[in-house]
């Protein structure tokens, strides 16, 4: 797959320098000076198969002819016929492509980049252990909870076999996460600050890096964090060296500039953002008055049919406003804001996974990584400024297939942002009178509001996120 790689994992049995010398120049054919050859992908023989799998991938998994470990995971998960970005991604990640691929969240790009690392370690067994903190494999992405449902998709996808993964995020104990990069370990999923702060510190060595992950281009971007970025890749094999994957909902001229000076001779996929809305999400505007919102949303999580709600919020004031008006009326809410404790954001993402919350109130940088694949309902009791932040909201339901349901609630205020939404997506959106049964007249509350006291920021001030 890639030339270091080919290197560290050749057969122990090997003739002498110069016949490895002789070997490298046959598989890597010279091209012009100016213009680098990555060395084709070398497999080593398979790892050793799973005993007698209980359940095996079907439909098109089946025909990618995966290691049995991951094919048996795979199988165990329920996966069968692969989404649109994972049929594009699959068939040249595997082979050890670069990609470059316009996706957004809820597509199933997940498991097309983490399917492709594990096979290429089950495919090609490492003769000489790493040292600890050495990673081969990196994903960076811009949000904690991103990262963690990352880490959480690893372990599951190599269930039955020996691969090691482990988050990297701000807001967690740093002694702890130091304690565990002391271990060998396969598979590092971070968040670019507190990375840095490892790679600083020696306790991380990107050296050996094979296969690179950039998740949500286009957000990391528009947070800041392209700087910690190209300092983390300055420190990993060049792209000649390495497997370079990068993915984005939309692509501006800056993201595409960085895709090119990342990538060699990429494969380049686009999944249209609007062709998944349309699909997947039903998207339905009601023009609501602004005191009447809190109504709307208590009358539409008490209708027949809806399942799990996520209602997305502008600001933290008002997310913490919208979630104590609902418990007044005896809506239990999770709230995912920024000034949450990461602790307790983790929590409330398992209450909400488990059924035992039915509805989060999140802000659009707390909610961006929450894959949660049975969410019916979006709600956005404010239309997002960024109109690129709608597609990622609605990206909450309707996910790998599913159908889902998208709910806005648009004041005067909000019917300012429509024409840049209906320009990203290419379609217009109707607005509706808000159904009457939406409207139904409150009851009486149940429970006193809740007071919510902003947590004090916490005393570590190292810049991971």
């Amino acid at each position: 797959m890639k030339f270091f790689k080919n290197l560290l994992r050749s057969s122990e049995n090997e003739a002498d320098s110069e016949s490895n010398d002789q070997s490298k120049s046959q598989s890597t054919p010279k091209k012009a000076e100016s213009e680098p050859v990555k060395a084709p992908r070398k497999k080593a023989p398979q790892a050793k198969p799973v005993a007698k799998p209980r359940v095996n991938a079907k439909g098109y998994f089946a025909t990618l002819e995966l290691p049995e470990a991951l094919d048996h995971a795979i199988g165990e998960l329920g996966f069968s016929d692969c989404t649109a970005v994972q049929k594009e991604v699959l068939p040249h990640s595997i082979d050890g492509k670069d990609i470059i691929a316009q996706a957004q969240t809820g597509t199933g790009k997940t498991a097309a980049f983490l399917i492709s690392i594990i096979t290429y370690h089950l495919e090609n067994p490492e003769v000489e252990k790493r040292k600890a903190g050495t990673p081969f494999a990196l994903v960076i992405a811009p949000t904690r909870e991103l990262v963690m449902q990352i880490t959480q998709d690893a372990e599951d996808l190599a269930k039955f076999c020996d691969f090691s993964s482990i988050a990297v995020v701000g807001g967690i104990d740093y002694e702890k996460q130091k304690n565990q990069l002391k271990n060998p370990i396969d598979l590092v999923v971070a968040t670019p600050g507190r990375l840095l702060d490892f790679m600083r510190s020696g306790v991380v060595d990107l050296s050996q890096v094979e296969t690179l992950v950039i998740d949500e281009a286009d957000r990391m971007l528009s947070m800041g964090f392209i700087p910690d970025v190209k300092d983390i890749i300055r420190r990993m094999p060049k792209k000649e060296n390495r497997q370079t994957q990068l993915f984005s909902a939309t692509f501006s001229d800056d993201i595409k500039r960085l895709a090119s000076s990342w990538t060699l001779d990429p494969v380049r996929i686009e999944i249209e953002p609007e062709k998944i809305a349309v699909d997947s999400v039903k998207q339905e505007v009601y023009l609501t008055a602004a005191d009447q919102k809190i109504t709307v949303l208590y009358n539409l999580i008490h209708q027949e049919g809806v399942g799990k709600v996520m209602i997305f919020v502008n600001r933290r004031d008002q997310t913490r406003r919208v979630e104590s008006q609902l418990h007044r009326y005896g809506i239990d809410c999770g709230l995912l804001t920024g000034e949450v404790p990461q602790k307790k954001r983790i929590q409330t993402l398992d209450r909400f996974k488990s059924g035992e919350l039915r509805v989060l109130v999140a802000t659009d940088v707390a909610g961006r990584g929450i894959h949660v694949d049975d969410v019916t309902h979006v709600v956005n009791y404010n239309l997002p400024e960024d109109p690129e932040d709608y597609v990622h909201r609605i990206g909450r339901t309707g996910r790998a297939g599913a159908k889902g349901t998208s709910i806005s609630l648009a004041c005067e205020d909000d019917a300012f942002m429509l024409p840049s939404i209906e320009t990203l997506l290419g379609v217009p959106m109707v607005c509706e009178q808000t159904p009457a049964n939406l409207l139904t007249p409150l009851p009486a509350p149940t429970r006193s509001a809740r007071e919510h006291k902003p947590s004090p920021k916490p005393r570590d001030k190292r810049r991971g996120r």
